[in-house]
């Protein structure tokens, strides 16, 4: 990736309360197309860091630009670039869904390029959400699941180049869920649209994430995909198979060479063969001790 390809080029990123420094030196880059997942415990600061780069608030220190504009300098046609999906919405109830994405649709006309319609055609959008069969409904007679994708379908209702989106998909079914990733990959993937999403489904994380950054202590403690951090910090994988009906696992940091090496020595009487990595549970769990309790894990080496 070149230096054009950066949408948010964040560096050393300073946020406190009082006496409270929840983000402190904080540096990342998220390039053009590309979903990165921001996890950590609760009160890391991920929703400060998300708020900060919207321009939904200032920042103590540090330098921050966002489709190359300092957020606390965004005007109109920079904010009619970005689209956000807070953890909850309580306004428009009285609204039918299809007249209140009409009705926002209309802001983002003015800006709409050649290299990028605005706003969404709306029966595209409800597709893409999954609510074409509640267009004529108010949003007050929509279930949890159904609001919280009115939110995404508002989020995106001008098409943006970059998404922010916190907690998407809480009070999403299986089913709900599933659709919503479908649309997340398809925006990075056919409209080159830029996603940063916090959430604290690790499963969720797993699926979506081109790159995952966690924060701890106000810091990042990691970031790369999901198996460059498996790898990194939680070691070990497993191998497993059965040879002659019994079943066989063994813990090794290179799972690779040792299949090599037990096809090489076993020609004959091996039926099944597994490598299986840590999960994005194991290593963000990992992480997240080493970060906490630094003295236990070095004493457990």
């Amino acid at each position: 990736m070149s230096d054009n390809d950066a949408v948010v080029k964040v560096k050393n990123l300073q946020m406190s309360y009082g006496n409270n420094a929840v983000l402190n030196g904080v540096d990342f880059v998220i390039n053009k197309g590309e979903i990165l997942v921001l996890l950590g415990p609760n009160g890391a600061g991920k929703t400060t860091t998300i708020e900060v780069l919207e321009g939904f608030r200032g920042r103590s220190g540090g330098e921050i630009r966002v489709l190359g504009v300092d957020p606390d300098n965004g005007d109109e046609e920079w904010r009619s670039r970005i689209g956000v999906v807070l953890q909850s919405w309580r306004d428009h109830s009285r609204w039918e869904v299809r007249t209140l994405l009409d009705h926002l649709g209309k802001y983002y006309a003015p800006y709409s390029t050649a290299q990028r319609k605005r706003p969404f055609d709306t029966d595209e959008l409800l597709e893409k959400v999954g609510l074409s069969e509640h267009v004529s409904k108010q949003v007050s007679q929509l279930s949890g699941g159904q609001r919280r994708r009115l939110d995404v379908a508002i989020g995106l209702v001008g098409n943006p180049e970059i998404l922010f989106l916190d907690e998407p998909t809480v009070g999403f079914d299986p089913k709900a869920r599933r659709e919503f990733h479908d649309v997340i990959h398809n925006l990075a993937d056919l409209e080159s649209t830029t996603i940063l999403l916090t959430t604290h489904d690790l499963d969720e994380a797993e699926k979506l994430a081109d790159r995952i950054i966690i924060l701890a202590g106000g810091k990042i403690v990691a970031n790369g995909s999901a198996d460059a951090l498996a790898q990194e910090f939680a070691g070990q994988t497993e191998v497993i198979w059965t040879q002659d009906g019994k079943r066989h696992v063994h813990s090794t940091s290179d799972a690779t060479g040792y299949a090599r090496k037990l096809l090489t020595q076993h020609q004959r009487g091996i039926s099944h063969l597994e490598i299986r990595r840590a999960s994005l549970e194991d290593t963000y769990m990992a992480i997240v001790q080493k970060h906490e309790n630094p003295i236990v894990t070095k004493e457990k080496k």
